[in-house]
C-alpha cells in the first residue's frame, strides 16, 4: 500500500514539475525593466472567474522576492543548525520548501490588513516585518528576540500579525469561524498551506477528498501552485479584492511542500522517500524557479543572484551570533507583556508567596 501511495504521489509531482518547467520560459518581454510570464490556472470553486494566467514582473519586484525567499530558506536551515547544536528547545517547526507562500501572500496584501496564523510560520514572521536577528533569538529564548524569548518557535507576534498557535486549527476560530465569516460577508481570507502530509501521514491517506479548497462548501475556494511565488501573488491580490468588495469571504488552497519533516522530532523520510524530496528539490523548488525566470528573461544576472546570496548568508550568520549570545530573560520578567498596553498589576507565581509584576 505504501509503495503504491509513493508512486501516485511521484507521478503526481512529476506531472505538476513539468507545468512548472514550461512556466519557467518568458511569455514576451519589452523594454521596460519588465517581463509577463504564464502562471499556472487556478481550479475553482464557487467562482465563474479566477486570477489571471499571465502576470507581469519588475526587476525590482523580482530581486525582492528572490532576496526574501533566499533569507526564509537560510534562516530555516540555520535554525535547524541551531536546533541540533542544543540552542533552540522545545518545539520547532521548519518551513523551508514553503517560501513562495509567505512571500507570494505578502506581496498580495497591504500591510494594514491582519494576518493569524498557525504554526510553521517563521517566514509569514519575516514576511510580516520581523527582521531575521528578532526571530533566530526569539527561536532561542533570548531577550532581543520578537516575543522576548518567551513565544519560541510556536508564538511570535509584530503589527498586524498573530503568529503561531500551539493548538492545531485553533487559528481557524481565531480568524472568524466559516458560518460566521459568510453569514456576515466578513472580509476574510482562509489559507489552508496544503503541503501534502500531516504529521507522519500524506494527506491522500488522511482525508476522503484532499480539494480542500472546496472544504468551506459554501465559500467560494482557489487551488493555488504555492510552489510559485507568481502564482500565490496573483491568486492572493484575487482573493484580497474579492473580499474587499463586500462579496464575503473566499478560501484558498495552496499546494506546496516542506522540505524538512513535521517538527524536528520527525526524519521526515518515514512516511515518503529521499527521492521524492530530491525530485521536488530538483524540478519545483520555488527559488529556482523565480531564479530562472529571471535570468532567462534577462531581469537579473547570475552574478546579481549570488551577490544577494553572499549577503543573505552574512545576515544570516550575524543574526544566529547574536542569537546564542544575547542573554536569556530575567525572572523578575516572567510576569511582563501579558497586555500590550495596561496599567502594572502583580502577577502570583507558581505559590501565592511568589509575585511579579506585569509591565506592558
Amino acid at each position: 500500500m505504501k509503495k503504491m501511495l509513493t508512486a501516485l504521489i511521484s507521478r503526481v509531482l512529476r506531472r505538476v514539475a513539468q507545468k512548472s518547467a514550461r512556466r519557467v520560459l518568458v511569455a514576451s518581454r519589452n523594454s521596460s525593466n519588465d517581463a509577463t510570464f504564464e502562471i499556472e490556472k487556478c481550479d475553482l470553486h464557487l467562482l465563474e472567474e479566477g486570477p489571471p494566467v499571465t502576470t507581469v514582473l519588475t526587476r525590482a519586484e523580482g530581486l525582492k522576492y528572490y532576496r526574501m525567499m533566499l533569507t526564509v530558506r537560510r534562516m530555516e536551515l540555520k535554525a535547524d543548525q541551531l536546533y541540533k547544536q542544543k540552542f533552540i528547545r522545545g518545539f520547532c517547526h521548519l518551513c523551508d520548501g514553503q517560501e513562495a507562500c509567505c512571500v507570494g501572500l505578502e506581496a498580495g496584501i497591504n500591510p494594514s490588513d491582519h494576518l493569524i496564523t498557525s504554526y510553521r510560520a517563521h517566514g509569514m514572521c519575516y514576511t510580516r516585518g520581523l527582521s531575521v536577528q528578532s526571530i533566530l533569538t526569539e527561536l532561542t529564548g533570548r531577550r532581543g528576540g520578537c516575543a522576548k524569548g518567551k513565544g519560541g518557535s510556536m508564538h511570535m507576534y509584530t503589527k498586524n500579525f498573530y503568529g503561531g498557535n500551539g493548538i492545531v486549527g485553533a487559528q481557524g476560530p481565531l480568524a472568524e469561524a466559516f458560518n460566521m465569516a459568510a453569514l456576515w460577508k466578513l472580509p476574510c481570507v482562509f489559507i489552508c498551506e496544503n503541503n501534502l502530509y500531516a504529521m507522519g501521514t500524506s494527506a491522500e491517506r488522511a482525508a476522503a477528498s484532499t480539494d480542500y479548497y472546496k472544504r468551506g462548501n459554501f465559500i467560494p475556494g482557489l487551488k493555488v501552485d504555492g510552489m510559485d511565488v507568481l502564482c500565490v501573488r496573483e491568486a492572493t491580490k484575487f482573493a484580497a479584492d474579492y473580499c474587499r468588495s463586500g462579496k464575503g469571504p473566499i478560501l484558498m488552497e495552496l499546494q506546496t511542500y516542506r522540505y524538512h519533516g513535521h517538527s524536528m522530532s520527525d526524519p521526515g523520510v518515514s512516511y515518503r522517500t529521499r527521492e521524492e524530496i530530491q525530485e521536488v528539490r530538483s524540478k519545483r523548488d520555488p527559488i529556482v524557479i523565480l531564479q530562472d525566470r529571471m535570468v532567462n528573461s534577462k531581469l537579473a544576472t547570475v552574478e546579481e543572484l549570488k551577490e544577494i546570496g553572499t549577503e543573505v548568508k552574512k545576515e544570516i550568520d550575524d543574526a544566529a551570533q547574536f542569537a546564542t549570545s544575547d542573554p536569556e530573560p530575567r525572572l523578575e520578567e516572567l510576569g511582563h507583556h501579558i497586555y500590550s498596553s495596561d496599567s502594572s498589576f502583580e502577577v502570583r507565581g507558581a505559590n501565592p508567596w511568589i509575585k511579579f509584576k506585569s509591565v506592558s
